[in-house]
């Protein structure tokens, strides 16, 4: 993986509608949210990874109708970490490593505006990180990078069959017959062509592929 090209300070951040967030707290987008979750409940330093929706104006909204379009929302995660272990560049520098943020229609298999890749921050020193990820991402592909930095709007938490996913033991009805839900999980990443595309793209600097 790159080595991180800097780590930042982040001040105490004051509370603001509709969000009220903390400097061990960020918000991205980046495709199916079981996938993002799995990646970064990896990290070290990083606490708890939630799955939700963020983005657009619809209140409370369902998986069915963020989905199904017309909300205006992600399929976004929560990541609340110590920044005494990891920064939120760092964690920025991963995110942008392990998505195609080349790709404004969706990811990998999953397509559509709630499957778009976003970043979403809640104070200028975040924005900074961002930005100068973004910035760093944009200058090893030579390629433009067409994941916005978006501000932060409420982030509304999925619903509880949806939190990790990845290593969930209840059976599940897939294609493939019943599986458990941690097996489904890796059926569905493996067919979307996830990792593949990861790899492909970043190299050995992907993150999060073996």
């Amino acid at each position: 993986m790159t080595r991180i090209l800097a780590f930042l300070t982040f001040a105490a951040i004051t509370a603001f509608a509709p969000m009220r967030a903390s400097a061990d707290e960020i918000f991205v987008a980046g495709g199916c949210f079981w996938c993002v979750e799995a990646d970064f409940e990896k990290v070290g330093g990083v606490r708890e990874v939630t799955s939700g929706y963020t983005g657009g104006k619809t209140s409370a909204p369902t998986y069915k109708q963020v989905t199904g379009g017309g909300t205006g929302h992600y399929e976004a995660v929560k990541i609340q970490f110590n920044a005494n272990r990891v920064s939120a560049r760092q964690l920025y520098d991963m995110f942008f490593r392990s998505v195609d943020p080349t790709d404004a229609g969706g990811q990998f298999c999953d397509r559509g505006a709630s499957y778009r890749t976003a970043i979403f921050v809640t104070n200028g020193a975040q924005r900074e990180a961002a930005e100068a990820a973004k910035a760093a991402a944009a200058k090893e592909l030579g390629r433009k990078i067409v994941t916005p930095i978006l501000d932060a709007g409420k982030f509304y938490k999925a619903e509880g069959y949806h939190q990790d996913y990845y290593k969930g033991t209840k059976l599940v009805i897939t294609r493939f017959g019943p599986l458990r839900q941690s097996k489904a999980y890796k059926r569905y990443r493996d067919a979307c062509g996830r990792d593949q595309r990861v790899k492909q793209l970043w190299g050995n600097n992907a993150a999060f592929v073996n």
